[in-house]
């Protein structure tokens, strides 16, 4: 046994109950189980509707989040250096390019290594805010409530950073995260015990309440003078036309040379998460499939109408799955077990609910071109109610076939 193991052995008695630093008991759990395996086992569920061990979830959560997130680095680098490259200059304000500079990585667009490192220079002051302040409420609520620090928060943390756009100032991020965490989560409980994703709680209200910074219409100013519409932006004005003339293919999309938020650019990374989750029985592929059949049956069927029923713009089905947060959406957000149906017909329901909705939003409403955020939210609100009626549906069915067997 290691020196550091005997040592947190030996303070544990002053953390535990009836110790000296007992309202400290979180902190001291944290730490531990940071460090080594807890020596307590999970014998019921972690979760309020899901049995699953909880930190085998977060962490196969963001390890199959983290391609996603990879790729969207190196874009915002890409993205950043391109736009120098176009406007003709060196260097750029601020302490990004003075620390390139600094370290000899340069500006090349085609360089991955000084794409992924400018673009690492946008993500971790993004997630070192939401770390700090998110771990803060966390510690927080649970020294005041006397629970141990949850291993959720790393998962949400990771997940609202992914859905941030690269340039969004950092005061924002903050109070995003705030809400996120307090009200999307804390004040019912806690983990487990949330209806809604405190993730997506959090991106919700950074859109509401500061549209501008957040709404993707064009985030890209990586230097004075340059700024772009997200591929959804132009889609919305000129439909496949505009994305052509933008020099975008599907292809491009699906890759994730697009821009966008930092996790949410590449279809291709977020199908690989949806893989694997599948196969480690993480993540429902029912929710993923239902997204996919409500998105693109939903768009289809509205195309028919040929813009009579006002639509924005007509954009086959298969652009939307890779355009904007739909995949990173259907693979990580819609499929979160405390969140999503928890019945297997009930999960092909909710996941139809969101990709209908996300359709609508998307097609028939010229003020916000993206609807995934609200969509999944919208499910969030649905999905007990959904499982009450499937549950309820089986019951009677039950008792027709008990009715019929005397």
């Amino acid at each position: 046994m290691s020196t550091l193991r005997r040592f947190l052995d030996r303070m544990q008695p002053l953390f535990s109950k009836g110790g000296r630093l007992e309202k400290y008991g979180a902190l001291y759990e944290m730490f531990d189980t940071l460090i080594y395996s807890p020596a307590d086992v999970t014998r019921s569920a972690p979760h309020v509707r899901d049995g699953i061990d909880l930190k085998r979830v977060m962490i196969y959560v963001v390890f199959a989040s983290m391609p996603a997130v990879l790729v969207g680095i190196y874009n915002i680098g890409y993205q950043a250096n391109f736009a120098m490259e176009t406007l003709g200059v060196a260097t750029a304000d601020g302490w990004r390019p003075w620390l390139l500079i600094k370290l000899g990585i340069g500006f090349n667009p085609e360089s991955i290594s000084a794409c992924f490192w400018h673009g690492f220079l946008y993500f971790l002051p993004i997630y070192i805010v939401t770390l700090v302040v998110g771990g803060f409420w966390e510690i927080l609520f649970a020294v005041v409530r006397n629970h141990e620090v949850n291993e959720g928060f790393l998962v949400t943390s990771w997940l609202f950073v992914a859905t941030l756009p690269a340039t969004i100032p950092l005061w924002q991020v903050a109070l995003g995260i705030s809400f996120g965490i307090v009200i999307g989560k804390e004040v019912f409980g806690g983990t487990g015990k949330n209806f809604l994703n405190p993730a997506l709680v959090g991106r919700a209200f950074l859109f509401f309440a500061y549209p501008a910074e957040i709404s993707g219409e064009a985030i890209w100013v990586a230097v004075d003078g340059y700024s772009g519409a997200t591929p959804l932006a132009l889609a919305a004005g000129g439909g496949v036309q505009a994305l052509a003339e933008a020099g975008i293919s599907w292809s491009d999309a699906f890759i994730g040379t697009i821009q966008g938020s930092l996790g949410e650019v590449s279809a291709l990374a977020c199908l690989l998460g949806a893989v694997f989750l599948v196969y480690t029985g993480i993540a429902s592929y029912r929710i993923m499939l239902g997204v996919v059949i409500g998105l693109s049956v939903t768009v289809y069927l509205l195309s028919l109408l040929n813009g009579d029923v006002g639509a924005v713009y007509q954009t086959p089905w298969y652009w939307h799955l890779v355009l904007g947060g739909v995949a990173f959406g259907l693979v990580f957000m819609a499929t979160d077990p405390v969140s999503a149906s928890m019945t297997n017909t009930g999960k092909w329901i909710y996941g139809v609910l969101i990709g209908f909705v996300t359709a609508l939003i998307r097609v028939v409403n010229p003020a916000y071109t993206e609807g995934v955020m609200i969509a999944i939210l919208f499910g969030n609100v649905f999905a007990p109610l959904i499982d009450y009626f499937v549950i309820q549906a089986n019951i009677r069915r039950r008792r027709r076939r008990f009715a019929q067997s005397d």
